[in-house]
């Protein structure tokens, strides 16, 4: 998709999701600064991302609210029924409403704002470099072209993926939301190894950094399956088959995935399905 073709996209909330989607959009020039609003209860941030980006600001959600064709929803949870009471019935009619709030149903967005046109996303931390992972669903309300918007904002973000069903959003929140602390917990262990061995931890971290990175490289430009690329490594009888066979008796598979399901079922209490 080119440019997105409206006149005034509005980001309630410019905390560090709301400034990686507004440098996405404006990388990627699907959007001039100007038709850029952004509102947020600290006037500080709000001048800070007029400065980096050119874009408008204010602390008046309602006012930012107005004549806007997407309104974003990059707000922290604990602010969110403040924020539905405030805007509940001014959202534009036609507008197209993207959150991107932590565990929000999109009943309690339709419901709290008095709008049917909404895309529930769960996006993750490395798309604050461009690099994250979106899964997304939108309402029965939400016309194709809207659709496409969506797509091309989560997308300027990373890598997206459109779900039909709400309960893959929970799902996505435990592997994918929650998969970045996952991925960080191992990389900080495998350092902690280099250390316990004898390695400074400069060097440690140089190591398990590269490795890390390399692997994952390796992996996007091969498209082969984990334990293809691992077989490769894995000599018979070798130093490799030796700590796999650590790790599988101990059992880091079925604790990767009991972990998961645990953020999994969290997700749902959260959200008010248990």
């Amino acid at each position: 998709m080119g440019k997105l073709e409206v006149e005034k996209v509005t980001f309630i909330g410019g905390g560090v999701m709301g400034g990686a989607m507004i440098a996405g959009l404006l990388a990627q020039g699907l959007i001039a600064p100007q038709s850029i609003t952004v509102s947020d209860v600290h006037r500080e941030r709000v001048a800070q991302l007029r400065e980096l980006y050119g874009v408008q600001g204010t602390t008046d959600n309602v006012q930012a609210v107005a004549g806007a064709d997407i309104v974003v929803l990059a707000i922290k949870p604990q602010t969110l029924p403040q924020v539905l009471a405030e805007l509940r019935g001014k959202i534009p009619a036609g507008a197209l409403v993207l959150s991107i709030v932590a565990g929000a149903p999109i009943a309690s967005l339709t419901e709290g704002l008095d709008h049917p046109t909404v895309v529930r996303a769960m996006p993750n931390t490395p798309a604050q470099v461009g690099e994250g992972m979106a899964v997304w669903m939108a309402t029965e309300t939400v016309s194709p072209s809207q659709r496409e918007q969506a797509q091309a904002i989560l997308g300027a973000l990373g890598e997206e993926v459109c779900v039909t069903e709400e309960k893959y959003l929970d799902m996505a929140t435990a592997l994918s939301g929650s998969g970045p602390a996952y991925v960080l917990l191992f990389l900080e262990a495998l350092v902690d190894a280099g250390v316990y061995m004898g390695f400074t931890w400069p060097i440690a971290k140089k190591l398990a950094w590269q490795t890390m990175w390399g692997t994952l490289a390796l992996i996007r430009e091969r498209g082969e399956h984990p334990a293809a690329l691992r077989n490769q490594v894995t000599t018979p009888g070798g130093t490799t088959a030796e700590a796999l066979q650590v790790l599988e008796q101990r059992g880091l598979r079925a604790l990767v995935t009991e972990a998961v399901w645990a953020a999994f079922q969290k997700s749902q209490w959260l959200g008010g399905k248990k």
